[in-house]
């Protein structure tokens, strides 16, 4: 008799899931506390201790005062205020490590014991891998804001964004395949059918936009809705050359496209759902289309609060909720096809 348990492995990968929601959050409290640049080292091991006395928080604070940052807007700030900042920071990256380990190490006990279904065992190691891949690259992320910029480049910001949100829609992914090998040995995986894949790469271009205004800061541009100001688009705004670079790198701009691409994504994502309440999935489709009009909803929030960090982290949590019901609808328009 196979030793297998496609479902245990499946809950095993919904519990891993939730924890990448819940650094998905910090990671946005982190940013928009501007806390990124609290930890200026990258100690894998040794930095899951957080400083214990007194000289080790001034030397940590040492540390934070040779960066641009500090000079640039920190220079009143006290002990007491680089705790505060250092916190989420610290709070972020014990996170990722509680989430390697979370995922490691059932991962090696679960192989031992034989539970991993044929053809899946690749699979999650792969995701294992992308996991210390996106440890690298958040160390990427904070070297870009310590030696000439005041911040982290906001390009590099998106890929440690978009390479969360990857890990998280794997997941989820591969859980669904397994409980449908829980309800019947014969079942294949489910494949990615065009219109799944329309609305997941619209999604995530939203996400990288996201990613782009918040790392700009291009959402404080213009607290204001329909109109950035008294226009569609502002007149007078300074254009950078060459003309495609705008796109990536000028505030203005990306705050526009972020504003009104979210409408074609959520097209896109309200196609998705159509076809999957067709095919049976009532529940993953409604939950697309109600979470599509709340990320609208909080988007525009987001701005006329002028960035109110409450609104703004749900924004971004709501983000990845979606992002889990489009992959969870994608998933069941894919195993009517396999």
């Amino acid at each position: 008799m196979s030793t297998a348990r496609p479902r245990a492995v499946a809950r095993w990968l919904y519990a891993v899931a939730a924890l990448i929601v819940a650094m998905v959050i910090v990671g946005g409290i982190t940013r928009l506390t501007e806390s990124g640049l609290s930890i200026t080292q990258w100690k894998p091991i040794s930095g899951i201790v957080p400083p214990l006395n007194e000289a080790q928080w001034q030397a940590e604070f040492a540390n934070y005062r040779r960066i641009p940052e500090y000079a640039a807007f920190n220079q009143d700030m006290t002990l007491a205020g680089f705790k505060a900042i250092f916190f989420w920071e610290y709070l972020h990256r014990l996170l990722g490590r509680v989430i390697g380990m979370a995922f490691a190490l059932p991962l090696i006990w679960f192989a031992v014991r034989r539970r991993i279904p044929a053809g899946y065992g690749w699979r999650l190691t792969a995701l294992l891998a992308l996991g210390g891949l996106q440890g690298a690259i958040g160390w990427w992320m904070v070297a870009s804001g310590l030696s000439v910029r005041t911040d982290v480049s906001h390009i590099r910001l998106a890929v440690h964004l978009t390479t969360a949100l990857v890990i998280l829609a794997g997941i989820v992914w591969t859980a669904r395949d397994l409980m449908l090998l829980h309800g019947s040995r014969m079942a294949a995986p489910a494949r990615l059918v065009p219109v799944a894949t329309v609305a997941l790469a619209a999604l995530f271009a939203q996400i990288v936009y996201g990613a782009f205004t918040a790392g700009l800061d291009a959402g404080y541009a213009f607290a204001s809705w329909p109109l950035m100001g008294d226009a569609l688009f502002p007149a007078g705004v300074p254009m950078q050359s060459p003309g495609w670079s705008n796109a990536i790198d000028n505030p203005i701009v990306v705050q526009f496209i972020h504003r009104w691409f979210a409408f074609a994504a959520a097209a896109a994502l309200v196609a998705l759902a159509w076809r999957a309440s067709r095919v049976g999935a009532r529940g993953a489709a409604g939950m697309v289309v109600v979470l599509v009009g709340l990320q609208i909803a909080l988007g525009i929030s987001t701005l006329l609060s002028g960035v109110q960090i409450g609104i703004a982290v749900a924004h971004q949590a709501n983000a990845a909720l979606l992002l889990i019901a489009a992959v969870m609808a994608a998933h069941a328009i894919g195993q009517r096809r396999a």
